[in-house]
């Protein structure tokens, strides 16, 4: 379990936090009211009527429905990732980078933190509309237009230090007042009475009364233009998931204080879109914004506090979760900057109110109230909640998906609804702005590749995908393993592996292991420690792997390694064969190694043989050189008469090897060798198996070389292949039988050579 207590800064923070527990903790409500006042915002009041004028009812209703389709999946999302651990300071932030990583976390928790500080400017700005009287009678009196920063900057300015110089505790005061106010002004809208119909006399002299609403079919090409204008308005659902550090029980108040605001919601959303149908026609709907007021009892007053009670009750939840964001981030010390980390994570009293970073934040929501207008920067900021949201539900779909024992969440959702709601916030982004979804991942990518620059030893992006890849790759080892007789009997790739004591030595091996296994097989390497296990060994065998593992780091490499403690090299092959591959198909190949400096090391192999050929491997003995690698020089097969099942199995091979980078500028080069003078018709043969098979051998690279009693087939190979990069020879039973160690001499001059022995015959297809 990563433990949920954050990285601290100030100890002596940490000692406050614990040391009085009775000042701290607010319970469900702010949880609900800090999330629907966020909820049923400016949009509700200033763009739901336009909505519903330019798509009608059903158009509208689909907005809502298609909005809380994402905004849904992410309340169970939270709700469950949030009763699977105790949940900390920093909200959706918290969540996110104890279960993704910190580098993750803190690459999503900076975007959604300027989109959380942004969201004050936003909220402030509209505030500032529900005085369009006071403006409008400003014109009219003084001659000149007053700007709207005239309202929107002292608001600004009162409520940050209100919040500053008091606390969580009245932000959470004054969030109970606006929302009351809120309530009230959806009450008397529900009361009010429809305009009046229009009348007009048609070309017949026949009164005709104007309908209202519109409930026939919305235009589809207007949806998404109309749904990037209000989906903001469903952003707010996890605005109380912020207050996490705050709350006494944060895994009993976020799950049923979120989930009953989006509810809530959306049965506001719903019944207000049909008040709005039933009560206005749709030309009336589009053209006046603040509608509502002609429609509400008192609307004149009534409306406008409305209006200003939800924008600013939605700019003080913002207000209270955008600073707790920022704090985390840095008491997790994400910036750059040691001094930086250690003033924004500071607290404040014995609740540890983030005051530097709400200094920040209020900072940065003042400069966009300055600028006056945040309409250009409002979709790229539902595209940083969209990513936040469609993040939250891939945590909790890769959690069901990965199924780690310490994920016991008290709530569960269902991974199917987790997964729709990530596909459709990433859906829902392109749909909106193509060009802002492309901006917005580009921006998460180069902010988690700086905090991957300066945060190395955080946990990193694979750490998102580490369950979810043990399930998958168990899941299609278990499937291989059923169907491993058919593909027995489909063409053939190798699964080699291979067992040595010289890995630091002979690196030669790995090379020889990396290219089999680059594209088209798999390839397993052990490196022998000889001895019983125990402690020692084991401690032994794990600095090895460790070693080998950071070695293969630096190369490209597809080589999974291992290490095997064994009393016996002959032991230790039959472990190793028996043994399940972590492919998921079979092993199907072994690959012994020596030096040719040391011809001793042959007795060893050439006992292990017949214990290999028992369970039907092809066996592969590389015979090491001290020749420098010349890919140049090219792989030449030497192919003989008594080759048994070995001439498919070398072209296969050398086709393989091929592949790998190391040999992108080479070639293969085949060697018909025989004493008979026909041989020219085996020639032919072997092209057209080349031909139909489309391998990457040219007719001239295919030669016949005729052996004699003065002409051996060693003196041959040292002929023809005394600077190739790599040479396959093939030997069967019989060779062994009659020369043994003999037939593996005799190559002076040859650089590498490899050794092979097909169990069964390969097809070329």
């Amino acid at each position: 379990m990563i433990q949920t207590q954050r990285a601290g800064i100030n100890g002596m923070e940490a000692s406050e936090k614990h040391t009085h527990p009775e000042k701290r903790g607010f319970g469900t409500a702010p949880v609900y009211f800090t999330a629907l006042s966020s909820i049923l915002g400016a949009i509700l009041f200033l763009r739901l009527g336009y909505a519903t004028g330019m798509l009608g009812f059903w158009g509208a209703v689909s907005i809502i429905v298609v909005g809380h389709l994402i905004t849904i999946p992410t309340a169970l999302a939270i709700s469950e990732l949030a009763t699977n651990t105790r949940v900390e300071g920093g909200g959706e932030y918290f969540i996110i980078s104890r279960s993704f990583g910190l580098k993750i976390g803190s690459t999503i928790g900076v975007t959604l933190f300027l989109s959380q500080a942004i969201s004050i400017a936003f909220y402030t700005i509209a505030f500032a509309e529900s005085f369009q009287p006071f403006f409008v009678w400003w014109s009219d009196w003084a001659g000149w237009e007053l700007p709207r920063q005239a309202v929107s900057v002292p608001t600004i300015l009162i409520l940050s230090y209100v919040i500053l110089k008091r606390g969580s505790g009245s932000g959470v005061r004054m969030l109970y007042i606006v929302s009351a106010l809120l309530i009230a002004s959806l009450v008397m809208f529900f009361l009010g009475k429809p305009l009046e119909k229009m009348t007009e006399i048609n070309e017949f002299g026949e009164l005709i009364e104007e309908p209202f609403g519109n409930f026939g079919f919305f235009n589809g090409d207007l949806f998404f233009f109309i749904f990037a204008i209000c989906f903001p308005a469903f952003t707010g659902m996890t605005a109380g998931v912020g207050l996490s550090g705050d709350l006494k029980n944060p895994g009993k108040s976020i799950p049923i204080g979120t989930m009953a605001a989006t509810i809530t919601g959306l049965l506001v959303y719903i019944l207000v879109v049909w008040k709005l149908s039933v009560s206005a026609p749709a030309e009336a709907l589009v053209a006046d914004q603040l509608i509502m007021s002609k429609i509400a009892l008192f609307g004149a007053v009534v409306i406008p506090i409305g209006l200003a009670a939800s924008t600013s009750s939605s700019a003080i939840g913002a207000m209270m979760v955008a600073p707790r964001t920022l704090q985390a981030i840095a008491g997790d010390r994400t910036f750059p900057f040691r001094k930086l980390n250690i003033l924004l994570a500071r607290g404040k009293g014995p609740n540890r109110e983030p005051y530097n970073a709400s200094l920040l934040t209020f900072l940065i929501a003042l400069i966009f109230v300055i600028l006056g207008d945040v309409n250009s920067v409002a979709e790229i900021i539902s595209m940083f909640f969209l990513i936040t949201y469609g993040t939250l539900c891939l945590n909790s779909f890769l959690n069901h998906f990965g199924s780690p024992p310490s994920y016991r969440p008290r709530f569960r959702s269902h991974w199917f609804i987790s997964l729709s709601g990530f596909l459709l916030s990433l859906w829902v982004m392109f749909m909106i702005n193509p060009l802002y979804t492309v901006v917005s991942y580009a921006v998460i990518v180069l902010i988690y590749l700086y905090i991957e620059r300066t945060n190395k030893d955080k946990k990193g992006i694979v750490n998102i995908f580490k369950g979810a890849l043990f399930q998958l790759n168990r899941q299609l080892r278990v499937y291989m393993q059923k169907h491993q007789a058919g593909m027995e009997q489909e063409e053939w790739r190798p699964a080699a592996v291979c067992i040595s004591a010289h890995s630091f030595e002979r690196e030669k091996v790995m090379e020889l292991m990396k290219w089999i296994s680059h594209q088209h097989g798999f390839g397993t390497y052990f490196h022998y420690i000889e001895g019983f296990y125990n402690r020692d060994t084991n401690r032994k065998a794990r600095q090895v792997l460790q070693e080998l593992v950071e070695k293969q780091k630096e190369s490209d490499s597809t080589l999974y390694i291992d290490t095997m403690i064994s009393p016996s090299y002959t032991s230790a092959i039959a472990q190793v064969i028996q043994a399940p591959s972590i492919s998921g198909m079979e092993s199907n190949m072994v690959v012994f190694e020596y030096d040719k400096r040391s011809p001793e090391e042959l007795l060893r192999i050439l006992d292990n043989v017949n214990l290999v050929q028992a369970g039907d491997f092809d066996i592969g003995i590389f015979a090491l050189s001290e020749h420098l690698f010349r890919p140049q020089g090219g792989i030449h097969v030497w192919l003989r008469e008594e080759g048994g099942n070995n001439a498919n199995f070398m072209i296969l091979l050398g086709y393989i090897i091929l592949s790998h980078p190391d040999w992108r500028k080479s070639h293969i080069k085949l060697f018909l060798t025989s004493t008979r003078t026909d041989m020219p018709e085996v020639k032919a043969q072997l092209e057209q198996r080349i031909a139909t098979g489309r391998l990457p051998i040219t007719m001239s690279n295919i030669e016949i070389v005729l052996l004699s009693e003065d002409f051996s087939f060693s003196q041959a190979v040292a002929v023809h292949s005394s600077h190739a990069g790599l040479t396959l020879i093939g030997f069967t039973e019989t060779d062994i039988q009659q020369s043994g160690c003999r037939f593996f001499y005799g190559y002076e001059g040859v650089g590498d050579i490899l050794f092979v022995n097909g169990a069964n015959p390969k097809e070329i297809t």
